[in-house]
């Protein structure tokens, strides 16, 4: 009844929206101006990635032929041609985007230029730059009958130049030569000026096409192109024939570095023989080409926007406060603390030390038996990691799932479990077949009344990097329920066991979905007995058909749900009778939303959860996640309050249209946005034992009963 295609919007177009609300964040104003330029920075790193897996994934089905339609039924060649209309847009609004920023630099001393604009005394300093630090690190490639078109890497710039030779005849004899541009070196490089206040730069791709002739001495430049290649990243595992897991993930990391070429980026409309060298030798086509109206790759300004002694063009600084719940308990160790009571913790506006400390703690106590983690994303100076370490090195036995197929970080995961396993660590590297995405650690500890069972659960990595700037949430608890189900978890992980009976926890791809669907399912028959039905639903990506599905039965039946999503949503609001009591908001912020929040108001018996997984087929079908219900009455308050205020955000949300078009909410009541707040309730706390946020905000808005 809900399945047809006109309920439904495409994955890959739903995305690109998404990059889209980034990008806007470069043009609202109320950003510092170099945080607007990280934001170019990171809608263009986010557009790589999305080229470099979803592209590249579609671009094999469209050549091998495969029909196969998307909820949205989209076919892949469907799907490709929508896919350049869009980003062809959204390109030419990030380049629009860019120069206004950088205009607006100029106001603050900060000037781009080329170097044949420069005066005399400062192109005789670039001179020497470009002959002391440049000259010695790019070497050109010939390219001709002896010298075949190189392999040219991922992400890497490089010119295409045309070069000629006068002969005795006086004709010109032509040559085609690359010059890389190298990744070692700075990519905006600052000349001196006569003006303290000011700062002028210039790139390091200009720098070396100006002085391009150094290169080929006895010929001349007759034209250039500055271009830019994308290529597949995604691995290409075999788990089916693996062996060894690590050996096959090591081995499909050297794969990646030669993917197939994707896309090419060019400045300018580029020299129309030249890009059709690069096209022949890579393999693609004009459709595949970028024209660039300016220089290739935003990425660049993230390093830029750290221009130091600028701290008012920047976010004010915010360090993580103590958790409130552990005011006042500074002397405590953390499992005395949990043993009296469960904790909740809310990052990055509560630090993400309490959780380091957890493993610390446990690594040098003596009555610590065991310690069992599972790791997604680790970062590779961890203290995580060195308190695992430190664990086994005191004897303790330590299990650990490293996930080494968490894309992008393989390598970094591989590297961190050899160090694990060197250190005496038990390392199993993942699944057969599935990703284990779940967050969880649990620490057994002898007690003077027997064995006792320290839990932690939580929505994000355990990285205490993006702690800092994604929004998570994870809760300590040592109740006897949630650890042997934590015991009965990575059993089943780490052996062979039939799928246990669970008291708490909700495991995917157990089941994770029917346990959603029941949930919504419980909201659809309150409302058919004339009572409120009501969720609230905050996760990253909402596209799971079935999951969807139950949504729009729910609406239909008169049950009213609000969803929060940052990024993709396939879900179409608005539509009479199936969506109409739908509402999808975007908040899209200083910080990465990372949490995954659902409320049930289960007949006002509310019903709250939090989890590692988004609501995709990947998240429910293919990976090892966790759900668990949250109890404690203060810590349902505390979440229901959260959700609420992002609810109530007017600066960082956007609401979907049923078009798929986002807007702005109204801010008749103010304007409120829920991540100052958060920020300004951690700043504020009071020295006050069991504070929870939800004191502070209630005054703010009016709370949903």
């Amino acid at each position: 009844m809900f399945t047809s295609p006109k309920y439904y919007f495409n994955r890959e177009l739903s995305w690109l929206k998404f990059n889209q609300r980034v990008l806007l964040e470069s043009m609202d104003t109320t950003n510092p101006l170099m945080e607007r330029l990280r934001f170019l920075a990171i809608a263009g790193a986010n557009l790589d990635e999305f080229f470099m897996i979803r592209v590249a994934g579609l671009r094999h089905q469209a050549m091998n032929g495969i029909v196969k339609y998307d909820a949205a039924h989209m076919d892949a060649k469907a799907q490709l041609k929508a896919i350049d209309e869009s980003v062809q847009r959204l390109v030419s609004m990030q380049y629009t985007y860019l120069h206004t920023v950088l205009e607006e630099l100029e106001s603050y001393g900060f000037y781009f230029t080329t170097p044949d604009a420069l005066d005399v005394e400062t192109k005789t300093w670039l001179r020497h730059y470009f002959e002391e630090q440049v000259y010695p690190v790019v070497t050109p490639l010939a390219v001709d009958s002896g010298h075949p078109f190189p392999f040219l890497a991922n992400h890497t710039m490089n010119a295409i130049v045309r070069i000629f030779q006068v002969q005795s005849d006086g004709t010109k004899e032509y040559k085609i030569a690359i010059l890389p541009i190298p990744s070692v070196l700075d990519r905006i490089i600052e000349v001196p000026t006569k003006h303290n206040k000011e700062h002028c730069f210039v790139y390091l791709e200009d720098v070396i096409t100006y002085y391009a002739t150094q290169f080929f001495q006895g010929y001349g430049i007759e034209e250039y192109m500055i271009f830019r290649i994308t290529r597949d990243a995604d691995l290409e595992i075999d788990e089916a024939e693996a062996t060894d897991l690590l050996t096959e993930v090591e081995a499909s990391l050297r794969r990646r570095r030669r993917g197939d070429a994707v896309r090419i980026e060019v400045a300018g409309m580029g020299a129309k023989d030249l890009l059709g060298i690069v096209l022949r030798s890579v393999e693609l086509e004009e459709k595949d080409v970028y024209r660039i109206d300016g220089h290739l790759d935003c990425r660049m300004y993230f390093d830029f926007s750290n221009y130091p002694g600028y701290d008012d063009l920047r976010y004010k600084p915010f360090e993580p406060k103590p958790p409130s719940e552990l005011i006042g308990c500074e002397e405590d160790s953390i499992l005395d603390i949990i043993r009296k009571r469960d904790i909740f913790v809310h990052h990055p506006f509560e630090s993400f030390n309490v959780v380091e400390q957890f493993v610390a703690q446990a690594a040098i106590d003596p009555n610590v038996l065991a310690i069992k983690q599972t790791l997604y994303r680790v970062s590779g100076d961890s203290p995580i990691i060195s308190a695992l370490i430190k664990a086994a090195d005191n004897g303790k036995q330590v299990t650990v799932l490293m996930e080494v197929k968490a894309r992008f970080d393989e390598e970094n995961n591989i590297i961190m479990a050899r160090r694990l396993e060197k250190a005496g660590c038990h390392v199993i590297y993942g699944l057969k077949g599935l990703k284990t995405h779940s967050k969880i650690t649990m620490v057994v500890r002898r007690e003077e009344d027997g064995i006792r069972r320290y839990v932690h659960l939580a929505t994000g990595n355990y990285n205490g990097k993006t702690a800092r700037i994604y929004t998570d949430c994870g809760i300590f608890t040592c109740n006897d329920e949630y650890g042997a189900d934590a015991s009965r978890f990575f059993n089943l992980i780490s052996g062979y066991s039939d799928p246990p009976i669970w008291n708490k926890f909700i495991v995917a791809p157990l089941n994770l979905r029917e346990r959603i669907m029941a949930l919504i399912e419980e909201e659809i028959e309150a409302a058919k007995c004339g009572e409120e039905g009501y969720i609230i639903a905050k996760m990253n990506s909402l596209l799971d058909k079935r999951v969807i599905a139950k949504l729009y039965e729910a609406s239909s039946h008169g049950v009213k749900i609000d969803l929060i999503v940052r990024g993709i949503c396939t879900l179409r609001p608005g539509i009479p009778g199936v969506s109409d009591h739908i509402t999808v908001r975007s908040i899209v912020g200083r910080f990465l939303e990372h949490h995954r929040l659902f409320y049930f108001r289960n007949r006002g018996n509310d019903k709250i959860f939090l989890s590692s997984a988004d609501w995709m087929p990947r998240n429910l079908n293919e990976r090892v996640e966790l759900m668990i219900p949250i109890e404690d009455k203060r810590h349902k308050a505390r979440i229901k309050c959260i959700l609420d205020l992002y609810l109530a955000d007017t600066l960082k949300a956007h609401v979907m249209r049923a078009d798929g078009s986002y807007k702005r909410p109204s801010d008749e009541e103010g304007p409120l946005s829920a991540q100052e707040e958060l920020m300004e309730a951690a700043n504020t706390q009071e020295i006050k034992e069991h504070m929870t946020v939800i004191e502070r905000f209630k005054p703010m808005f009016k709370m949903k009963e």
